[in-house]
């Protein structure tokens, strides 16, 4: 159904995307279009510390030290298979090139700095390892092939299908080099989602032969606020467009009809959190309202060196909303599967920021490569998991500097995560969720020096290094890897559920055919497709998506890889 006008609630990649297409493709005007959203630093962040202790999720809990910077997470980009954000970066500037789109800075930035990861693992008393050798027995090929092969139709046979219970006969899949890779590139747990692992596998086949040196992951110049959404935003409030923040939609009327399975909105309840000032907003005829049904970063708190980040017990804002809406239709998905199971979600981040070159120079020299390569992940010299085995500890990013735009140059930043929060340190004995900022510095530390090479271990260099430290800001994210919880097809809605007047879902906790969430590709196509709806445009005018599930090249080059 056509409209002139649109409600976005949530400020987010996808909302933003469809935003752009409605006024480019749909010739809407920008002041049509107004977003409501807690803040701007979504999933999507990076900033000064300073400018974001006052945001909606950390303002209850203040930081000791506001120096250095802080992004939650980091996002790796892929061309091949990022096809729709591409499309929709070259629509916009760049925010910090001039006459470049946004398109053109990354690939202009990305050709210059290409990845090829030396380090990919590393393990105590053995270095670096030679990560090319995936390590499957005949088993897990047999397991990996089915699953590549199942055709979509069949993929409902996954629902509700763990990746441990699809392996359940074959424990030996989660002690091979490519699932560790596999676990830290992507995020992924044994408790995830077998149909989500069945997706990835099928957008990402051709990395089964590059996974140890992630050639094909791309980057972007600085950290992913300033590079995506900092362009989208300066874009659309030139157009016109207004974005209201610190406001928390928390509840939606619906217009009372004979058949109670339409979908139509009326109206809102929003509370401005600065004032907590409750206002009931009236949505017309004309209007659509297109809603982020979820956030992977809501909730999330920061501490800083001295302080562990708390734990936050809130259930997201943007789920709070979706579950309550949820209860009043029988197919608008179950937010519960995502946002219930914080065992299945929960990780732990930090960025480090330091001022000279100290630790860099030696993770430099232990890794043996330049920063802006790699995603290096240390996997623990004893067994930690429950069934005996072992896995990986934590990994960390280092950026090409600077990785922002106001960072000194003598500066560094560094960015690391610990997947499964819970299990303890090696050298800190306590689990991950407790430690502060410098306790998990002392843990990398420890880490880097089980592997370094020499002949100078980086322990004579500690003091120094604890020295160069401006901050370390630790943040406790419980919904980190939401989207990939086990569930059902239809736990997820549609981008446009059946009978619905106005009301639309994007983000990462809709359902979409053939796409991979936890990606910008999937956000972005999401917030297409509604636009495309409500603005009348054939869907067959969506960006193209590559299938190369069903290249024959590619398989047979995954093949040859998984008998190496």
């Amino acid at each position: 159904m056509i409209k002139k006008k649109a409600i976005m609630i949530g400020a987010g990649l996808s909302n933003m995307a469809a935003a752009v297409y409605l006024i480019q493709e749909g010739g809407w005007s920008g002041d049509a279009i107004t977003f409501y959203s807690l803040d701007d630093h979504g999933s999507n962040d990076g900033a000064p510390v300073s400018e974001t202790t006052d945001e909606y999720w950390n303002k209850n809990h203040p930081l000791e030290n506001t120096k250095g910077y802080v992004a939650r997470g980091g996002r790796m980009l892929n061309y091949r298979t990022y096809v729709d954000l591409m499309d929709l970066l070259g629509r916009i500037p760049s925010a910090t090139e001039p006459n470049m789109t946004a398109e053109e800075d990354t690939r202009s930035f990305d050709a210059q700095h290409r990845t090829f990861d030396k380090a990919r693992l590393l393990e105590g008393s053995k270095g670096i390892l030679d990560a090319g050798h995936l390590g499957f027995n005949n088993k897990d090929r047999l397991l990996m092939t089915k699953l590549i092969m199942m055709p979509d139709s069949e993929e409902e046979k996954l629902d509700n299908v763990s990746i441990a219970e699809y392996f359940k006969d074959d424990p030996h899949m989660f002690q091979t080099n490519f699932w560790y890779m596999w676990e830290t590139t992507f995020a992924f747990r044994t408790q995830s989602s077998a149909q989500e692992l069945r997706r990835y596998m099928h957008q990402m086949i051709y990395e089964f032969t590059q996974i140890e040196h992630l050639v094909g992951v791309n980057r972007t110049r600085y950290n992913q606020y300033e590079s995506i959404m900092l362009p989208l935003i300066n874009y659309l409030k030139d157009q016109g467009c207004r974005i209201i923040l610190n406001r928390r939609i928390t509840d939606l009327d619906f217009k009372e009809t004979q058949m109670t399975d339409e979908i139509t909105v009326t109206g809102m309840t929003m509370t401005n959190t600065e004032t907590d000032e409750v206002e009931h907003i009236t949505v017309d005829d004309d209007t659509a309202v297109i809603f982020t049904n979820g956030s992977i970063t809501d909730s999330a708190t920061l501490g800083d060196y001295n302080t562990p980040a708390p734990e936050n017990m809130d259930y997201g804002a943007a789920a709070g909303l979706w579950k309550q809406i949820a209860s009043k239709f029988y197919n608008l998905g179950n937010a519960d599967k995502f946002f219930a199971d914080r065992n299945a979600s929960e990780w732990v981040s930090f960025t480090l920021t330091t001022k000279n070159h100290t630790l860099l120079n030696e993770i430099e020299r232990i890794t043996t490569q330049i920063p802006g390569n790699a995603l290096n992940s240390f996997l623990s010299t004893k067994p930690i998991t429950p069934l005996g085995q072992k896995d990986v500890n934590m990994s960390i990013v280092v950026h090409h500097q600077p990785h922002f735009t106001t960072q000194k140059p003598n500066e560094a930043v560094i960015w690391g995560y610990f997947l499964y929060p819970r299990r303890s340190g090696e050298f800190v004995d306590k689990p991950y969720i407790e430690m502060t900022g410098k306790e998990m510095l002392q843990e990398l530390i420890g880490q880097l020096a089980k592997v370094d090479p020499g002949p100078i271990n980086i322990r004579e260099k500690e003091a120094e290094i604890m020295d160069s430290i401006i901050n370390n800001i630790p943040v406790y994210m419980p919904y980190a890897s939401a989207l990939f919880n086990n569930r059902a097809k239809t736990d997820r809605p549609e981008v446009i559920p059946e009978h619905s007047t106005n009301l639309a879902f994007t983000g990462e906790f809709v359902e979409q055919p053939y796409q991979m969430i936890f990606t910008e590709q999937s956000a972005v196509r999401s917030g297409e497709i509604a636009a495309y709806h409500f603005a009348g445009i054939p869907m067959a005018k969506l960006v193209d998506t590559p299938r190369y599930d069903r290249d024959i090249k590619t398989l047979m080059r995954a093949t040859k890889k998984m008998f190496e």
